[in-house]
């Protein structure tokens, strides 16, 4: 660029950070940047953001060229601010600190070193970056579009770029070298050397007068007290689900962190990076071995959290009381209920139950003991009752979740693998799905395909809320906050009434007992209700919204409003409540005992009760637990119950002549899963039963899609 455009971006600069000024509410003109410079001449800041909106209503010129030049501009700006520190420095601050001290000490060095008419090297000049105790960034134009990290390509090299996805991995915030200095062993000289890039290669022979003159080949060696460090931290961001197409893995792209700009994110935080996109230089032997090809990584400019499914940026902003008033009208629980996916028809008990999940208990700590506050819930039932619908809507709308499948999820991937940094070389842990959702909900489908040896890893994480790691000499335990949200199918496909609730669910006791509410939903033919429901789906096909209800659904994001509102609060249970809570659990340890339900005999069933009370009074905003929060919480807690046990109708009957059979041939089967039909008849009539109850149980059970026969009816196979 030539010399006269330097001059006039320089001066545009100069003239854009003094006079750029906006009216505020009082009608009064606010000098932005002025201000912002008079803070950072008396170290009040240290950040200078350049809003490119504010350069746009200025100099509409400049704006394209920052976005097409990013770093150059950087640089000019931080050496127009450099230049205009001294007239904002209105008065002298009185406490000096080391590093005062220091700089003083270094500007009379140069000072006596510079002299008139010497022809110096460059590596002994004396760099700017030294001096420096401000940064510049820049804030992408409003109207500019994210790109999608997919479409981050060789094009968009130098350019400002905004991307969004979520951070999987972020490393410790070291300090990074930005200017080495040396000192010679002969003559005494400090030389310089700014590092642009990562990796650099560290000067070995004096540049100065003094040794080039006599010959004396002075060397170099590294003072790190004289160079000057910045903070540094690196984050891996993958791009969302919804932007990766289908058979693709997603993509990741490297995020530098300077400065400011770390400890911004942790893992699992949905974000939005502007920054520049370059490539990394590398050099010697990994250069060679390379070639032309060239990693890239964004250096970040800006980095702010996202409210994960909207377009606007994090904020606190509380619902005015307007929204409140309009959300505590008359019957609110049962209308924030049936706003969550009105798209599905019914199901009013389990969406209070997810509502209460989303909005969860209280932690309590006793002496060093947790007891978790977040609640879990495990919904069974038949193929097609929407179970993965409610999933994936529950997914949307918390603001940090990570959705997953059983038979696609390892061990590792739900907890942490053990994996090499390849910036530092070291060995680190990188989070699975349940570290990501720290303080949020893992929502988990297809929970009975998980292997056993998987399903052990969410054990822990359950009740203790941690994930303790043992792995290639990394001893650690890890946050895991979470509510888990589980969808499971019964064994055999469908839920059998004919069997005891244990041996439909085939889910480890220790495991079962962990979930709060467990919900059996059953798809019974019922004539009015199937009519009702095929309306109602048809019309949702039809208008792709929900059929006119009672009352206007809740919007979305109003709904994360609210809910985030709810968990500010901490409602304590009253003493006048303990005697009633007491007696109501002995009460369903009674029933449990009378009917032989083994589904319902812990004490953390009581836990359950006092956690989903203390959800309901955060979501009436109060700061005492009532009585009918207790009542509402053992209403749940009974209909989840129901739900499993009121398809025995049979309590204590004996077991039928098919049911035995139906043992006989699952042993005989064992793991095989195909058993002779020969075999059958012949182990079950030496058992003393007829060959027509035989055939009754094999026809029964195959109706049942339990098994399958083949077509010469020799085998049957289990499905």
């Amino acid at each position: 660029m030539a010399a006269k455009d330097y001059v006039s971006d320089h001066e545009k600069i100069k003239q854009f950070l003094m006079e750029f000024s906006s009216v505020d509410g009082e009608g009064r003109k606010e000098f932005k940047y002025a201000h912002q410079l008079t803070n950072i001449a008396h170290r009040e800041q240290i950040a200078l953001t350049i809003d490119l909106d504010d350069v746009r209503d200025f100099e509409p010129d400049l704006v394209d060229s920052i976005v097409k030049n990013t770093r150059r501009y950087t640089t000019l700006f931080a050496d127009v601010v450099a230049e205009l520190l001294p007239v904002y420095k209105q008065k002298e601050v009185v406490a000096k600190d080391a590093l005062d001290v220091y700089i003083e000490h270094r500007t009379a060095l140069e000072q006596r070193l510079r002299q008139p008419g010497e022809h110096r090297d460059p590596h002994n000049k004396y760099p700017p970056e030294l001096m420096r105790r401000f940064e510049v960034y820049f804030k992408d134009l409003s109207l500019s579009k994210p790109v999608p990290i997919r479409d981050v390509k060789a094009e968009h090299i130098g350019h400002l770029v905004t991307v969004r996805g979520i951070v999987t991995r972020c490393t410790e915030v070291k300090p990074l070298m930005c200017v080495a200095t040396y000192s010679c062993d002969q003559c005494g000289a400090e030389t310089y050397q700014p590092v642009a890039a990562l990796s650099f290669m560290p000067l070995v022979l004096c540049p100065s007068e003094d040794c080039r003159v006599n010959k004396s080949g002075g060397r170099l060696y590294l003072q790190t007290r004289g160079s000057k460090f910045v903070k540094f931290q690196e984050l891996k961001m993958q791009e969302h689900s919804d932007q990766v197409p289908v058979g693709h893995i997603p993509r990741s792209l490297t995020i530098f962190c300077r400065g400011e700009t770390t400890r911004q994110a942790l893992p699992g935080d949905h974000i939005s990076v502007t920054g520049v996109f370059l490539p990394l230089t590398k050099t010697g032997f990994r250069q060679i071995a390379q070639g032309l090809l060239s990693e890239t990584y964004l250096e970040a400019h800006r980095v702010v959290l996202l409210n994960k499914t909207e377009d606007d940026e994090m904020t606190d902003a509380d619902l005015t009381d307007a929204e409140i008033q309009q959300l505590a009208e008359e019957d609110f629980y049962s209308k924030l209920a049936g706003s969550l996916a009105p798209e599905i028809y019914g199901h009013e008990d389990v969406k209070k139950a997810l509502l209460l999940l989303l909005v969860g208990g209280v932690d309590r700590r006793p002496d060093g003991m947790k007891i978790r506050g977040n609640i879990n819930i495990c919904l069974m039932g038949d193929p097609g009752v929407a179970k993965s619908q409610l999933l994936s809507y529950i997914d949307r709308l918390a603001p940090r979740s990570q959705y997953t499948t059983g038979r696609g999820s390892s061990g590792v991937g739900l907890t942490a693998a053990v994996m090499k940094d390849p910036l530092t070389g070291e060995m680190m842990l990188e989070g699975g799905a349940l570290v990501l959702a720290d303080k949020g909900i893992c929502c988990i489908d297809e929970f009975d395909k998980m292997a056993d040896s998987d399903r052990t890893a969410i054990h822990e994480v359950m009740e203790q809320q941690t994930i303790s790691i043992a792995k290639a000499g990394i001893m650690t335990s890890l946050n895991a906050r979470v509510s888990i949200l589980a969808a499971a199918n019964p064994a055999y496909g469908r839920y059998n009434p004919k069997r005891t609730v244990e041996q439909n669910i085939q889910l480890p006791a220790a495991l079962l007992s962990r979930f709060d509410l467990l919900w059996l939903i059953q798809d019974k033919p019922d004539r009015d209700n199937d009519l009702r429901l095929a309306h109602h789906i048809t019309y949702v096909h039809q208008h792709s919204k929900q059929p006119p209800m009672t009352f206007q659904a809740l919007d979305m994001k109003l709904m994360r409003r609210y809910i985030s509102l709810c968990k500010r609060k901490e409602p304590v249970i009253p003493e006048e409540l303990t005697d009633f809570i007491v007696s109501a659990y002995v009460e369903l340890r009674k029933e449990a005992r009378n009917n032989r339900d083994m589904t319902f005999t812990s004490a953390r069933n009581l836990l359950a009760i006092l956690r989903l009370s203390t959800a309901l009074a955060r979501l009436r905003l109060a700061d005492r637990v009532e009585k009918e929060d207790v009542n509402e919480a053992i209403r749940l807690m009974e209909m989840s119950k129901d739900s499993l046990n009121h398809t025995e109708d049979r309590a204590g009957r004996p077991q039928t002549a098919v049911d035995k059979i139906f043992a006989v041939i699952r042993e005989l089967a064992g793991d095989e899963k195909t058993v002779k039909l020969s075999d059958v008849m012949e182990h079950c009539t030496r058992k003393g039963f007829k060959p027509d109850q035989v055939e009754e149980c094999v026809e029964e059970y195959e109706e049942l899609n339990v098994w399958q026969i083949n077509q010469a009816r020799t085998k049957l196979t289990f499905v």
